[in-house]
Parts: structure tokens; C-alpha cells; sequence
């Protein structure tokens, strides 16, 4: 089954869904009014209610939902088949999560950026509010034990990762004060979007340097460490106010996150790998080496971020409220994120199951699981070798997500060769027609 049908399926879908329903929504249902005076700019204090441009907090917002479960979550529930991951999300994410995310952030901006819990203690009763703030508390309980993992795991022993993530710090506070600061009564956007993105990059390539030189020992972090280091990061950036750190930094890393994935859907697009996994698999019924369990409920489990999450809305009435210039900004910024975040489940999903089922599962289960399950190998010995570490057993989502996402990389200069070897060979054929030498044709 090729990718290349799939996928502008899958963007047709979201554009004609934003374009129609979520006008509708907009029109019909919420009745948005820029007439309405925001809480950005009813109680604007400098330092949680900022008025901010619409791409800026658009970042943001994205940052602040897109994590990694977006990611890791369509990867893991690729046991089950592309067909019901692919589903869930597109149908999901457009009439689910999107209308979720989209609706909370109107509620909240019409109750002066208060909480979910504060809204449901003021129009339903105090009791539902003192259930809902448990309900946040165990959403964030879960939330921060199993996406929290996946941040720990990727920088703990890794240099590189810590400098590059350390240096997104300076570089947003630096952009901060450019943005909001440095013009009296004007926000500044282009020049500090260029010069956190320069700098940004800069620190990734510098990062290898880094990681071989004596300061890596300074920058290799257990486990535990990373988690308290997270810990201090996350009580300073609460303390400060909002623009000068959080959202300056979410607004950068959205540009990593979108950038890679607009070079992933170009990828597909280009080399249209082709999807490897059958659309249902056997664990179906439950008993997979991944997921234990049966396809309902655990694939809406696996797949809560990128489908609908209920910790979109704590985003949705947390910061966003506050920093929203005019209500009309609700739409791209509440359902428009979403369906960014939609479409990063479906690329995750693509790249996982573009694997051979022997590769994906040799990497996401055990070495003793995976002797079970009659399945051989295909690419792995390569990528293993290519990459320098034995990627078997490498359990998590997030390496065998890297894998497949390489793999469509790994395909777009065997492409363009191909495609310049096409070409040269045609203007040999044209050249020889009009009887040019081959080797003018080649100069």
C-alpha cells in the first residue's frame, strides 16, 4: 500500500475541516466576536495576561500539546495495523479533539482565563468543580509520568541533547525581551523568529562538538538528575512571567517540530515508501507483545494525543486564554493546533509502519519476546550498524519511530540520484538525436 494517496488523503481531510467546520463552530455554535475584549487586554498585567500575535502564541500552544505523545503514541499502537491508528486519528482529531481543544479555549476566554475547574465550579456547582481539579490533578499525575520518561530517557547519558535543550533557554529569553521589550507599545516578531532559528540550529550542529570535547563530562546527567533539572526548569519558568520564557521557547521549538515534519511530508511525498505493515494485525484480540490488551479500548489509549486528550484542556484554559489578542484567533489557534498535532500522529504512524513488522517489533519488544513471535529481521543488522548501537530490544516508541523516520530521509537523495541519472540519460538521448557528443552534453 503506497503512502503518497494516504497522506494527501489525510490533508485534504484537514483542510476541508478547518476551512468548513471549524468556521461553522466558530459561527454557529461559539459565535466569536473580536467586538469582545479579550482577558489579555481586560486585565493585562505584564506578566501572565499578554496580548500576543496569533503565530507567536499559535507556537506556543502548539508546544505546549504537542509533546511526545504524539509521536510515541501512533508508534506503539502500530501493532494492531495502520487501518485503526490511521482512523482514530483522522476521525478523531477533526471531530473530537479539535472541537475539545477549540471549545475549552472559548469557555476559558469568556470566564477571564480561569481554569477548567474554576468554570465548572461557577456553572455547574462547587462539587463539580472540586471533581474536576481531582481529575486535572490525575490527568497531570499520569501526563507527567508517562511523557516526562520519554524526555528523561532521551537526555539522560546524552551531551548532546542536554547542551542543545539547555541552550533553547538564553536563546528564548534573549528573544523575549526582543519581542516585547525592545520597542515600547510594539511586539516585534520577524527579526527574533530569524535569530532564534539561526541559533537554534547552530546549537544542534554544535552539540556533536560539544558532546566530544572535555565539557561533556559537565553535561551527562543521570536519570534523576534530568528529572530534577526538569523539576527547577519548570518552577522557574512558572515564576517568571509568561513572555519572557515560556512562550518565547514553546514558539521556537515549533518551528523544530513543524519543520520536520513539513521535510517528513515532503519525504513521503517524494519517495512514497510503501506502508510495510498489513492494515489489522493478529493483536487484534488482545495478547500483543506491545499491548497486552484487546484493540478496544487500548488503541484510544495508546492514541490520546494527536486523537482527543484531556490534557488539551488544561493548555486551553491555562496560558492561552490569557494571551489572546482578539477571540477570532480561537479558531487557528485552538483548532488549528490541533490539527497540527493530528497530523504529526499520522506521519508518526506512517514512518512506524513504512518498517518491516520484523524490524518494528524487534526493536519495541525484548529479545526473549520477540523469539516468540516468528518473525525475522529485514534492515535491522543495517541500521544497527549505520547508526553504531544495537537497536534490538530498544523498547519505547521512540527509537523505532527515529528508525522510520530515517528511513524516508535515507530515501530522498537515492531519489534525486535516481532522478539526475533519469535526466542525464534523456539529455543523452536528445543530445545524440541533434548529433551532439555525450561528452558536450555532460559539460
Amino acid at each position: 500500500m503506497n503512502t503518497f494517496p494516504i497522506l494527501l488523503g489525510a490533508l485534504c481531510v484537514y483542510a476541508l475541516a478547518y476551512r468548513y467546520y471549524s468556521a461553522f463552530i466558530a459561527a454557529k455554535a461559539l459565535s466569536l466576536d473580536d467586538r469582545r475584549t479579550t482577558p489579555a487586554n481586560m486585565y493585562g498585567d505584564g506578566h501572565n495576561y499578554v496580548a500576543s500575535p496569533r503565530w507567536v502564541l499559535f507556537g506556543h500552544h502548539f508546544a505546549a500539546i504537542a509533546g511526545a505523545g504524539p509521536l510515541v503514541g501512533p508508534t506503539l499502537a502500530a501493532q494492531f495495523g495502520f487501518a485503526p491508528g490511521f482512523l482514530w486519528l483522522l476521525i478523531g482529531g477533526v471531530l473530537a479533539g479539535c472541537v475539545q481543544d477549540f471549545t475549552v479555549l472559548v469557555a476559558s476566554l469568556r470566564h477571564r482565563g480561569r481554569s477548567l475547574a474554576d468554570i465548572a465550579r461557577t456553572e455547574i456547582s462547587p462539587f463539580a468543580g472540586l471533581v474536576t481539579m481531582i481529575a486535572v490533578l490525575f490527568i497531570l499525575l499520569v501526563t507527567l509520568a508517562g511523557l516526562g520518561i520519554v524526555v528523561v530517557n532521551a537526555l539522560s547519558n546524552s551531551p548532546w541533547g542536554v547542551f542543545t535543550i539547555g541552550m533553547t533557554i538564553p536563546i528564548a529569553l534573549i528573544m523575549g525581551l526582543w519581542m516585547f521589550k525592545s520597542h515600547a507599545g510594539q511586539i516585534k516578531v520577524a527579526g527574533p523568529s530569524i535569530f532564534g532559528v539561526v541559533l537554534l540550529i547552530a546549537s544542534v550542529v554544535a552539540g556533536r562538538w560539544v558532546a566530544q570535547t572535555g565539557a561533556a563530562g559537565a553535561l551527562t546527567f543521570t536519570p534523576h538528575q534530568i528529572t530534577i533539572l526538569m523539576a527547577f526548569y519548570g518552577l522557574i519558568a512558572s515564576i517568571l512571567p509568561v513572555w519572557l520564557l515560556l512562550e518565547p521557547r514553546d514558539y521556537l521549538s515549533t518551528y523544530v517540530k513543524l519543520g520536520t515534519i513539513v521535510i517528513l511530508i515532503v519525504g513521503v511525498f517524494v519517495v512514497h515508501p510503501d506502508i510495510k505493515f498489513p492494515n489489522f494485525t493478529q493483536f487484534l484480540s488482545g495478547g500483543g507483545p506491545i499491548i497486552k490488551g484487546k484493540l478496544f479500548p487500548f488503541l484510544f489509549v495508546t492514541i490520546a494525543c494527536g486523537a482527543i486528550s484531556g490534557f488539551h484542556s488544561l493548555v486551553s484554559s491555562g496560558t492561552t486564554p490569557k494571551m489572546l489578542n482578539k477571540e477570532s484567533d480561537a479558531r487557528f489557534i485552538g483548532y488549528g493546533a490541533m490539527i497540527c498535532e493530528s497530523l504529526v500522529g499520522v506521519i508518526a504512524l506512517i514512518a512506524a509502519c513504512s518498517m518491516y513488522p520484523g524490524d518494528y517489533f524487534a526493536i519495541n519488544t525484548t529479545p526473549a519476546v520477540f523469539s516468540k513471535l516468528g518473525m525475522t529481521t529485514v534492515n535491522l543488522q543495517m541500521f544497527s550498524r549505520e547508526v553504531g548501537e544495537n537497536l534490538a530490544g530498544r523498547t519505547g516508541g521512540a527509537v523505532s519511530l527515529a528508525v522510520g523516520m530515517a528511513q524516508i530521509f535515507k530515501g530522498l537523495p537515492v531519489y534525486l540520484d535516481n532522478h539526475r541519472h533519469r535526466y542525464s540519460r534523456g539529455a543523452l538521448r536528445r543530445a545524440g538525436a541533434h548529433g551532439q557528443s555525450a561528452q558536450a552534453v555532460r559539460q
